[in-house]
């Protein structure tokens, strides 16, 4: 039985927020067409088609729709796709759906809809309001934090599954104990943590996280969840989570975490398909899917090339006592996590040396 994910990106780059640190709007802006629009139903269907064709009794197909905002695409777009995903699965093929969404267009019916096909949501919400509001901004230049965090109590209200997401610049990196009591009074049971990226032709960018700023981060927001957790409080922080399951299991649940790049089947809106969000770029592009079946996509020469490049590795790996549960990492997040042009701080080491004996007792206990 095979399990497939895929990204879609049913509104492109398109946005109604105009975010400060937005790497989907600086890698859009590297391609010779920064914006494929709105993704047809009908091509759409073309696209699904070419993947379930795929796929067998058994399998499991997992959908997430991705931005930009995806939501811009509109209800109606995503109740006639999960209809016809219906009709293709006939109840043969799990499917899983799964949304990352800032949250602005979720109205009762949005919400509605979401509970009735069992979507996991992924909120975006930058953890204290003030830090929020200074970098997540709607068309208008507004801060958003009121109207976002009105979804996550709609959210709770309706129970429907949801993960926040919040983009750790190098701002919100200085204060772990704000944001680890954000999270206590805001009842935040799911929590991930996206690096602030530098943009891809520029080493730096006000916002950009820093190796430096990472490591006293996580340093600082293990020791309040190590403490919660002893006391019986467990929080799911999803980088802590994926290091204890490396740990305990051998099992690879981030792409990167080992310094791997897994192939991803990102789907832009005009059907084109790109082996990683980061490089959904015209050099990368693998071919479309309103064309070719999934499978020819995923094992064409040029996606083996880009799993198989040769990618940047820091001088301190070749010492490095967590070569084998690091790799040197995601290699877009080399100069925000690993090592910066400016110094030879390796982030993520630097945490790991704070960490490692406590996460190997975790991982023990989880065996």
């Amino acid at each position: 039985m095979k399990q497939l994910s895929v990204m879609m990106k049913p509104a492109s780059s398109l946005c109604n927020m105009h975010c400060r640190y937005c790497f989907y709007t600086d890698v859009s802006k590297c391609r010779t067409q920064s914006s494929f629009g709105f993704m047809s139903i009908e091509a759409s269907k073309r696209i699904l088609n070419n993947i379930f064709s795929q796929l067998n009794a058994g399998d499991t197909l997992t959908m997430a729709f991705q931005g930009g905002e995806p939501t811009l695409a509109g209800l109606e777009w995503f109740r006639q796709l999960t209809d016809e995903i219906s009709g293709l699965s006939q109840g043969k093929i799990h499917v899983n759906y799964a949304l990352q969404t800032n949250g602005l267009l979720l109205d009762d019916a949005w919400l509605y809809f979401l509970k009735q096909h069992d979507f996991l949501v992924g909120l975006s919400l930058d953890g204290p309001r003030s830090f929020h509001d200074s970098n997540r901004l709607d068309a208008s230049e507004k801060g958003t934090f009121q109207r976002t965090y009105a979804v996550k109590q709609h959210l709770d209200r309706l129970k429907i599954p949801y993960n926040i997401m919040t983009v750790l610049t190098n701002e919100l990196a200085r204060h772990p104990q704000q944001v680890w009591n954000f999270m206590e009074d805001c009842s935040i049971s799911f929590i991930q943590f996206i690096p602030c990226l530098a943009s891809l032709d520029a080493d730096n960018s006000p916002q950009a996280l820093t190796p430096k700023r990472y490591a006293q981060f996580y340093i600082h927001l293990f020791d309040l969840w190590f403490q919660a957790f002893k006391q019986g409080t467990y929080r799911s922080i999803k980088l802590f989570d994926d290091l204890v399951n490396l740990l305990s299991s051998g099992q690879v649940n981030a792409c990167g975490l080992t310094g791997e790049c897994q192939q991803q089947i990102i789907i832009e809106a005009d059907g084109s398909v790109y082996p990683c969000d980061f490089y959904a770029l015209d050099e990368w592009r693998l071919g479309s899917l309103q064309e070719d079946n999934i499978r020819m996509l995923s094992e064409s020469e040029k996606a083996k090339l880009f799993s198989s490049r040769r990618k940047p590795v820091p001088p301190q790996c070749s010492d490095c006592p967590y070569r084998q549960i690091c790799g040197g990492g995601c290699p877009r997040m080399y100069r925000e996590v690993f090592c910066s042009t400016k110094n030879d701080i390796c982030g993520h080491r630097t945490f790991l040396d704070a960490s490692i004996e406590r996460l190997l007792r975790l991982a023990e206990a989880a065996r």
